[in-house]
């Protein structure tokens, strides 16, 4: 399945009035682990008995284990399931995991702080900015169409799309140049600004341009601008082509040639800053309420995150995509690598908030299991 098909599917999933069916019987021994929930009283609040019923039964065959934060007018918390199916340790509510494609939203709000700064236009190019990194068949490509996947470019390369195809690989390195010079190879998609389609490569780029113009490592600008800001401890980008998430995690699996495989060790260097971040519900909550209380980029350019390009079918803004449920407009981002599954998402006002870390044992699948299962309940009242 391509990806822009996944990541329209994981959209319909979290905008479908529908409950999750029964899940299959776990195929693997491993006793099931209490779920744990803890509510405000409020009766504007969260369906505390939906998100309970969601987690309950963990593991199964779909998921290992879920932490779940629910904020906003009350609050909800929960987890369920294991963090090692070898030993049946319970999952670790504050352990860390890879957060995907959420790494989008730390980058987007890097640029975006660049340009605040006078440092970066949103209307300069690629070509002006990297000069020599896109051939001549490339018409100019702002950093504003980098930001809300219009630029025409196409996917770049990787370690493998899906688990089966990169598992063989995990262990195996590629350089942002690398993954953008197989991009430039093929040529342009479609003319930049008339179509958007999301893909990894938009953000890869836009890591390189943050490196140019701050003569820094993008790891080290995340962690100044957003993580030590925002409290974000637990918080980080593994150095090079380190395959481990340091400190507390919860081991993510998945289905592999019809065996459980324990897929934690990952090298995620084709991702960078597309998708390369390690973190915990707890630091993307701080995220995800800093970013919408205007305490990380500062207006006017935060109103770039929550503004759709005028193309047919747009969803994205810079970084963030737009829902609407049960009457509710909600933006928020998704994230999958293997094993893991991650939501951040909110209403513009804060009323109701969630973040999610799902070890889901078919994360780079469509996404609607696991979206219908543990996102429409956050935001079904």
């Amino acid at each position: 399945m391509r990806r822009t098909d996944r990541a329209t599917l994981l959209a319909a999933g979290l905008v479908l009035a529908l409950a999750a069916g029964p899940v299959a019987a776990p195929a693997f021994a491993v006793p099931q682990r209490t779920a744990t929930a803890t509510a405000s009283s409020t009766t504007t609040g969260p369906d505390a008995e939906a998100l309970a019923a969601a987690i309950s039964g963990l593991p199964d065959h779909d998921a290992t284990a879920a932490v779940l934060r629910v904020g906003g007018t009350g609050t909800w918390r929960g987890t369920a399931g294991v963090r090692d199916v070898r030993t049946g340790a319970p999952v670790l509510e504050n352990g860390r995991f890879r957060a995907g494609s959420v790494t989008k939203v730390v980058t987007a709000a890097i640029v975006l702080q660049l340009a605040s700064e006078g440092r970066i236009d949103l209307d300069g190019t690629v070509q002006q900015y990297l000069p020599g990194l896109l051939t001549e068949g490339f018409r100019p490509i702002t950093v504003r169409e980098l930001l809300n996947y219009t630029s025409g470019l196409r996917p770049g390369a990787s370690l493998g799309d899906t688990v089966e195809d990169g598992y063989p690989h995990r262990f195996e390195k590629l350089t942002p140049r690398q993954v953008v010079a197989a991009s430039v190879a093929q040529g342009p998609a479609y003319e930049p600004g008339t179509h958007q389609e999301y893909d990894n490569i938009h953000y890869t780029v836009l890591g390189m341009l943050i490196e140019k113009v701050t003569g820094d490592s993008y790891a080290h600008q995340a962690a100044v601008r957003i993580f030590r800001p925002l409290g974000m401890r637990d918080s980080s980008f593994p150095v090079g082509a380190d395959p481990r998430i340091h400190g507390p995690h919860n081991h993510g699996y998945d289905w592999i040639d019809g065996r459980l495989t324990d897929v934690t060790d990952w090298n995620m260097s084709d991702r960078w800053a597309a998708g390369d971040m390690i973190s915990t519900t707890a630091d993307l909550e701080k995220l995800l309420v800093g970013l919408f209380r205007g305490r990380v980029v500062p207006e006017p350019q935060l109103k770039e995150m929550f503004t759709l390009p005028d193309v047919p079918g747009a969803r994205y803004g810079a970084a963030l995509e737009r829902f609407e449920l049960n009457g509710k407009v909600i933006w928020g981002k998704t994230g999958s690598r293997p094993g893991y599954a991650t939501v951040i998402a909110a209403t513009p006002d804060l009323t109701r908030t969630l973040v999610y870390s799902v070890d889901s044992t078919d994360a780079k699948g469509d996404g609607q299991g696991v979206a219908q299962r543990f996102g429409y309940p956050a935001f079904n009242r």
